[in-house]
């Protein structure tokens, strides 16, 4: 019998597939996840907006038109005019980038601040994680809302209103980033691999920093993402009730409590646009925060 060779530079016929690309790894998701794609696009316009937003309005959110008060939708102002005479699209506009405004900051201080406590706590246990714990159950049997308002009025007027609602919020969300980082660390620190690090002699900043948060960074960014939809509801109702961001700052919260609630029966669109603004980007943050939960966590992907 004889043996036929390969000759040189030809290509091995191979079972194992090539690799996919990132692309077609997206289209995948997007296939498989279509309504939180929907949600991703959704949230990814209100960003846009919220970026762009002194291109996109056509007027100024303080411009005032006395002679145009109370116009409903029309070809030169789509959502009408507010009792002032002030653009609605315009305010809706400026009050996307309000609200992430507000949201993002109050995120990214939760994070940080909640990440820090929780990995503290998680690493080195103790008197100290005993002692954080029971005020971290203490903070959460609070209303999230509660407790935002009392920050938000202790604060008072020492900072910018946008800020002071940013700070309350990274604040009390940083207690649930906390129970989840250190849960998360709780884990890893058991694993073989930290216990053979510190047998080597790590130290405890190195161990922290290479081998645990890494690995609690999935279950962080699936916390903030929940956190970010909840936020956006949490700064839209401070402003509704007057303890949120300040007038002549339009923001979906406050469109809804002085307009919106004046001349509703007169003028719907005054609440219905802002009110279909706060609807439709909590629930785009919702279904990303979802998508990126089945992503991420390793419990609920499938085969």
């Amino acid at each position: 019998m004889s043996v036929q060779a390969t000759p040189v530079g030809a290509a091995i016929p191979s079972s194992v597939p090539a690799p996919r690309s990132r692309l077609s790894l997206i289209m995948r998701q997007v296939r498989r996840r279509p309504v939180e794609t929907v949600g991703g696009v959704v949230l990814t316009i209100v960003v846009i907006t919220a970026i762009g937003a002194g291109f996109i309005a056509p007027f100024g959110y303080a411009e005032q038109e006395f002679s145009a008060r109370l116009l409903g939708p029309s070809g030169l102002h789509f959502f009408g005019t507010d009792s002032l005479g002030r653009d609605v699209f315009s305010r809706v506009v400026y009050g996307a980038r309000t609200s992430m405004l507000a949201s993002t900051s109050g995120v990214l201080i939760s994070g940080l601040l909640g990440a820090m406590l929780g990995l503290s706590s998680g690493f080195f246990g103790g008197k100290f994680d005993l002692a954080l714990q029971r005020v971290t159950d203490g903070i959460h049997s609070v209303p999230l809302l509660l407790l935002t308002m009392l920050l938000v009025v202790a604060i008072g007027n020492k900072l910018p209103s946008l800020l002071t609602v940013a700070i309350a919020l990274g604040i009390v969300g940083s207690t649930t980033v906390n129970r989840v980082v250190r849960g998360s660390t709780l884990a890893v620190k058991a694993m073989p691999y930290v216990e053979a690090a510190t047998s080597l002699g790590a130290t405890s900043q190195r161990i922290v920093m290479r081998h645990i948060l890494p690995n609690v960074m999935a279950p962080l960014i699936v916390a903030l993402s929940v956190q970010f939809g909840a936020f956006i509801t949490a700064e839209a109702s401070l402003s509704f009730l007057g303890l949120g961001v300040q007038p002549p700052i339009p923001s979906w919260g406050g469109m809804l409590s002085a307009e919106g609630r004046s001349f509703f029966k007169q003028a719907p669109w005054l609440a219905i646009f802002p009110g279909v603004a706060i609807s439709l980007t909590v629930l785009a943050a919702n279904l990303v925060g979802d998508a990126l939960r089945d992503i991420l966590d390793p419990r609920q992907r499938g085969s």
